[in-house]
């Protein structure tokens, strides 16, 4: 296929000019013919390299030893090096794809330009000073140099520069509004609406530059959306990039036979997201959910260990207290309980949904009590609720000030199980603290806040290869 439109390709000399250089702002788009496949392939190896960026963030600080020997290594995994012709190409193509799948929405948007900002600030780093020149010039990012009739002035005012450093490094006149951050945190001298920055620090101005013109070219690629989509065979893909959770599906149950039905009650109140603590506490009180809460906690029981027999045990016993008689359940519900399974229909063994599927799809109606309430609840109901569950007044800040990553249900209830068993996986009786229970709340709802996905890989793929072949 042709990516993007019916142009002509780029001929030998400018593909070597475009991937010749270690680092791009992405200024012109691929020409050239792709395959679906290749299409494909692409889109979600980026998407996987961005949520490994976004996960890093959040566990190691941006620019540390730590933070970029991780990345380096999990950019190798994904194939994802820049320093050759044909990786450079995959870093170029594929980085507009997702352009076409982020550009939909603000918030998508917003996450799209964050990842590839922290993205390109570690490579810019890692070049070489002759090659931050050579990136600066190429682009036209060259700004007047003084210092001799100001050296005092840049010692005094210039972070980590000396008498005898000043000499050896230029410094960029620029103007004070391309660089507010380092305005904000003092660290240039600032003189006429004009900021003097030292060599070392010129990649904030480069960053915002880079950020400057994502966020436009974002905007462009959006008008002409209704273009691409007009192309039956881009559209679904693009959809599906844009929903799509690429991190562990959960559906592997390594956990089998450690959770009882017994401490489902305990576990609740201790390690479920409260998208679940919900849904229990409504199973509980009415001794019934509707479709939608039955699928999100069934699945939800199903990744934290409960076995097929388990989960029929425990619908019945609950329905039976209800409205519903046993015979009456196994003609309506047992069927459906053992489809989540692999055990009837098609015979797919469903995964647990990720956050953002939870929130994207089929959202809740009145009588409903599935969803995210972070997403689905008024805010002062879902303050009163986080109250009812005894969170205190700096357990409730931090659910609006939370920035510990995490994107699914299951995720978050291993993370608090490691947390209440000291790093050691589930285990049969766990005491809880308080302040634990306000840690899990707040990690819950930055899930909601920042996952970017709606549906796991292993789903995407088994759709993307049903419709390629369709195609």
């Amino acid at each position: 296929m042709e990516f993007l439109s019916r142009r002509r390709k780029l001929n030998t000399n400018s593909q070597t000019e475009a991937y010749g250089h270690a680092l791009q702002f992405y200024g012109q788009p691929p020409l050239e013919n792709i395959s679906l496949s290749e299409f494909e392939t692409f889109a979600v190896d980026r998407l996987k390299l961005l949520k490994t960026i976004e996960n890093l963030g959040v566990s190691y600080v941006k620019q540390s030893d730590q933070y970029i020997k991780k990345l380096e290594s999990e950019s190798k995994m994904l194939n994802f090096p820049y320093s050759e012709y044909e990786k450079r190409r995959k870093d170029h193509i594929s980085h507009f794809i997702l352009r076409l799948a982020y550009c939909q929405t603000e918030d998508l948007r917003r996450w799209f330009i964050q990842q590839e900002v922290d993205l390109f600030r570690y490579r810019f780093n890692d070049l070489q000073p002759k090659q931050k020149l050579e990136f600066l010039h190429r682009n036209n990012l060259q700004y007047d140099t003084e210092k001799k009739t100001l050296l005092d002035k840049l010692v005094n005012s210039s972070y980590a520069v000396s008498g005898i450093t000043v000499e050896d490094q230029d410094f960029y006149k620029v103007p004070f509004q391309d660089a507010l951050d380092l305005v904000r945190m003092r660290k240039v001298y600032l003189k006429a609406g004009y900021v003097y920055i030292p060599h070392q620090d010129i990649v904030t101005i480069v960053l915002n530059d880079f950020r400057t013109r994502l966020s436009k070219a974002l905007a462009l690629t959006a008008r002409s959306l209704p273009a691409v989509h007009s192309d039956e065979r881009l559209q679904p893909l693009l959809n599906h990039l844009s929903h799509a959770y690429v991190g562990q599906d959960y559906s592997i149950q390594k956990n089998v036979g450690k959770i009882s039905l017994e401490q489902i009650d305990s576990l609740s109140g201790k390690s479920f997201p409260l998208c679940m603590r919900q849904l229990h506490q409504a199973l509980r009180d009415n001794h019934h959910l509707r479709h939608g809460g039955r699928m999100q906690y069934g699945l939800f029981l199903k990744g934290i260990g409960l076995s097929l027999e388990q989960a029929l045990q425990f619908w019945r016993s609950e329905f039976i207290r209800g409205k519903v008689d046993a015979d009456k359940f196994d003609k309506a519900y047992a069927y459906s309980i053992r489809h989540m399974f692999g055990k009837e229909g098609k015979r797919t063994d469903y995964t647990p949904y990720s956050c953002m599927k939870v929130i994207l799809s089929n959202p809740p109606s009145q009588g409903d009590h599935h969803g995210c309430p972070f997403r689905h609840s008024d805010p002062e109901l879902l303050k009163q609720k986080l109250q009812f569950y005894k969170v205190s007044p700096s357990g409730i800040s931090q659910v609006e000030d939370a920035n510990f990553s995490l994107n699914h249900p299951n995720q978050y209830f291993i993370e608090s199980q490691k947390l209440l068993g000291g790093g050691k996986d589930i285990k049969r009786e766990i005491d809880t603290p308080q302040r634990s229970q306000e840690n899990s709340a707040a990690r819950g709802s930055t899930a909601a806040r920042e996952a970017a996905a709606s549906q796991n890989l292993v789903e995407m793929t088994e759709e993307l290869d049903s419709f390629f072949q369709d195609a």
